[in-house]
């Protein structure tokens, strides 16, 4: 069984929780990252993801938002040496899709749904078919 640190994505997009929103979704759209760590110091303090950002739209409050009012505080997390399996866990019965990866305490990753369904599936499907 694979472990999330071998699948895990380690190119981190991270953001400030004072930045407005409508900065941290462009952050988003320009890295094609469906979700952004929100650092508190070298830890980890909440998470922000595409959800997070059509409620704030849903609402009709973006313009004057900032991250901190949409993001999801203190994230569960999962270690690199962590099977697959636990993390595909953790995101079924928390209802979310990514989840980061911490090491000593210290981000170094986050892991998709999408990461854990190309190890299920092999990736071997060609898009398309």
């Amino acid at each position: 069984m694979a472990t999330v640190g071998e699948i895990m994505s380690t190119g981190l997009v991270t953001v400030d929780a004072s930045l407005p929103l409508t900065e941290a979704a462009k952050v988003m759209n320009e890295r094609s990252v469906g979700a952004v760590l929100v650092l508190a110091g070298d830890r980890v303090g909440g998470i922000l993801t595409e959800r997070d950002v059509l409620r704030a739209v849903a609402l009709g409050e973006v313009e004057d938002a900032d991250v901190a009012a949409y993001m999801t505080p203190g994230p569960e997390t999962v270690e690199p040496s962590d099977s697959t399996s636990l993390a595909a866990s953790v995101m079924i019965h928390g209802g979310f899709r990514h989840l980061p990866v911490v090491a000593a305490g210290k981000p170094v990753g986050i892991v998709s749904i999408r990461d854990l369904m190309r190890v299920v599936l092999d990736d071997e499907t060609p898009r398309g078919a």
